[in-house]
């Protein structure tokens, strides 16, 4: 996901630069300027060019990229210690990403950060840049080329894994603290024997 995140980056910089579309100037009203009474004119605090709205393009593709990833991709394998959540879970878990994507977008033109027009061109970017991603990453990886990838001499000597497929992060790391508590506590009533 890192990467896709970087190549959306690369993205939106190439499209700002080819639209060259500045960000809106506007009132603000006075209840976000309490002291100051009236509605005044202000310029735009972010600098560059408005189109597409950054926040809102990389907010669509994180969204939906962890959306298809967990509805697509993730192959869930509880253990002792972890139930990994159910399809239900998974699709809450991706509304709730994709909601959250939808506030940071509205909060942009809230705070005058971008037209609605600049934030939904950033989102449409975003969500159709994470379709092509996943399909591109499925197709390397059912192809070969992400485990061709991984048993590089560089890849192997950075010790790069591909443990989001092969492996549950959360329940690996509790497994090794377990097995070390044990160990610890095994010790500690061993010396008390003695």
């Amino acid at each position: 996901m890192f990467a896709g995140q970087m190549a959306c980056e690369a993205l939106n910089w190439i499209l700002k630069r080819y639209i060259k579309e500045e960000r809106p100037r506007g009132r603000l009203s006075a209840r976000l300027l309490p002291n100051h009474g009236t509605n005044r004119m202000i310029e735009m605090h972010g600098k560059g060019y408005g189109m597409p709205s950054s926040h809102a393009q990389f907010v669509s593709f994180f969204s939906v990229t962890l959306a298809l990833f967990l509805l697509f991709r993730h192959v869930p394998h509880p253990t002792d210690t972890h139930t990994p959540f159910s399809l239900g879970g998974r699709f809450l878990l991706s509304v709730l990403a994709l909601v959250c994507a939808g506030a940071v977008a509205v909060s942009r033109i809230y705070l005058s950060y971008h037209t609605p027009k600049q934030v939904m061109v950033g989102c449409a970017a975003g969500a159709a840049f994470a379709l092509v991603w996943f399909a591109f990453t499925t197709y390397l990886r059912r192809a070969g080329w992400i485990e061709w990838a991984l048993e590089t001499r560089l890849l192997r000597m950075l010790r790069v894994r591909d443990l989001v497929i092969q492996e549950d992060l959360v329940d690996s790391g509790w497994a090794r603290w377990e097995d070390r508590r044990k160990r610890q506590s095994f010790q500690v009533q061993g010396k008390k024997r003695m």
